[in-house]
């Protein structure tokens, strides 16, 4: 009997097997943009069991096991790593439909070579031979990424960031280049005074530069971009609940900021003038260098304030917002594009409603000169699965070049994500098999496989240019 994790998993057409095995399996992942801990590349982490690896920070696992009525010390509480892995493995089989499914069986299969479904009876096997593995000197952090094929990976911090880890993994001739993207989120988050001026604080002092004013705010980020870009950074990244467009003036954001710097509570329409404005210099910052900037849009976080308050933030009770956000994207890229400011730009939205919206979006400020200048990034968050790519790439075919996409990326805190290209290049060829199938696209093997290998790797390779 064929394992469910076999060679054609998702390949439902000769033609999409041809394009998978031969042009798409075997691109290097250039992982541009993810969460994992360049602490733990740079020590080479060895980690103790599955649990540590797999369910630590994962909040798609923590989300179904809640669902299924899982307590809280069994998923991030005080029961043991063992517990909380059996768990999940009761959990798994209530998955069948959810990707979660997929991701935990590939992920078997590809980095352990298990075929067996994980389920209650299978717990303890499995457990065991992962955790056997786990020990070998091939399975440590840099090992595993090795083994998945990985050219490159960019980090994701904050400027206040020291970046001596980015450092280590240079120096030690670790042959997979590890790069630094630039998050200046909690630079916005100005309504939040409190936790909003312990942060300027910690910038004013590793940027060496005194914080009393909006300019000087600015100098400290102007600092440490510098210093990001000297460490190899080519990108940044910012995760909005919407874009800031709103019309201020230099004066009115001067004295925004000084009633916030002084602990005075600031207002929504304030907020939002603070935000235009810092949204847009930070732009500028990345059109000076050269860089990408990336907008991830759409997410309202930490629903539960009960619950973040038991456990933290950012421990799953995020949703898919609902904002309007045509008019205030196209403003806030078109006052970029109207000075001539308006660097490489990928915007990936959450909300699945707005797919067509972002793919339109984007052929208005193409240059004519970059190919795919101005991105749709691929589907993110709870848009990341079959469905939600296959939405992703037809709309961005029928209103765009799909041609000219840069691809996946893993978005993850995991080590074992990288499969998720895998799962997506299946995606793609599947999606062009069938069109071929279909008599939608030409039976052309040459044209369909540079279009598959570019999608993979070669668009972004060129894009970015990372090893330029």
């Amino acid at each position: 009997m064929k394992p469910f994790i076999h060679d054609d998993f998702l390949l439902s057409t000769d033609t999409a097997k041809k394009l998978y095995h031969e042009y798409a399996a075997n691109q290097p992942i250039l992982d541009y943009h993810c969460h994992i801990s360049p602490q733990e590349i740079a020590e080479n982490k060895q980690f103790r069991n599955l649990t540590e690896l797999w369910l630590a920070g994962d909040h798609y696992k923590w989300r179904a096991m809640r669902t299924n009525g899982i307590s809280e010390d069994a998923i991030t509480g005080d029961l043991s790593d063992w517990d909380k892995f059996y768990n999940w493995a009761i959990t798994v089989p209530y998955t069948l439909r959810n990707p979660l499914y997929h991701w935990t069986h590939i992920e078997l299969k590809r980095v352990f070579g298990i075929d067996k479904l994980l389920n209650k009876d299978t717990a303890k096997e499995i457990w065991d031979t992962c955790n056997e593995i786990l020990q070998r000197p091939d399975f440590t952090c840099q090992g595993l990424i090795r083994k998945a094929n990985v050219q490159l990976i960019c980090t994701t911090d904050d400027p206040i960031d020291s970046l001596e880890y980015h450092q280590q993994i240079k120096d030690s001739g670790f042959e997979v280049l590890v790069l630094p993207a630039w998050r200046a989120d909690k630079v916005l988050a100005i309504e939040n005074l409190g936790p909003f001026n312990e942060y300027l604080d910690k910038l004013a002092e590793v940027a060496s530069v005194g914080i009393s004013s909006y300019e000087s705010m600015m100098q400290a980020l102007q600092n440490r971009h510098d210093f990001f870009a000297e460490m190899g950074c080519k990108l940044s990244d910012h995760g909005l609940d919407k874009f800031f467009s709103q019309k201020y003036t230099a004066e009115e954001v001067d004295v925004i900021f000084e009633k916030a710097r002084n602990g005075q509570p600031i207002s929504k329409e304030e907020a939002d003038k603070y935000k235009s404005s810092v949204l847009y210099d930070l732009a500028v910052m990345d059109y000076s260098k050269g860089w990408t900037q990336q907008f991830h849009v759409g997410a309202i976080r930490n629903n539960n304030s009960f619950m973040e308050e038991q456990i933290g933030p950012d421990t799953g009770y995020d949703s898919i917002g609902d904002e309007l956000v045509a008019q205030d994207m196209s403003n806030f890229l078109n006052g970029l594009q109207s000075e001539d400011k308006l660097c490489k730009t990928i915007l990936y939205n959450l909300n699945p409603a707005h797919n067509e919206v972002y793919a339109t979006m984007i052929g208005n400020f193409q240059d004519g000169k970059t190919p795919g200048k101005i991105q749709w990034g691929s589907g993110w968050w709870f848009l990341d699965q079959k469905d939600g790519m296959e939405k992703q790439m037809n709309a961005l075919s029928n209103l765009g070049l799909l041609s000219r996409f840069v691809g996946m990326l893993t978005d993850s805190r995991s080590f074992l994500s990288y499969s998720r290209h895998e799962y997506f290049r299946r995606v793609l060829c599947n999606l062009l098999g069938n069109d071929v199938e279909n008599g939608l696209v030409p039976n052309d093997e040459k044209l369909l496989g540079e279009m598959i290998e570019n999608i993979c790797y070669y668009n972004a390779k060129e894009y970015f240019g990372f090893f330029d």
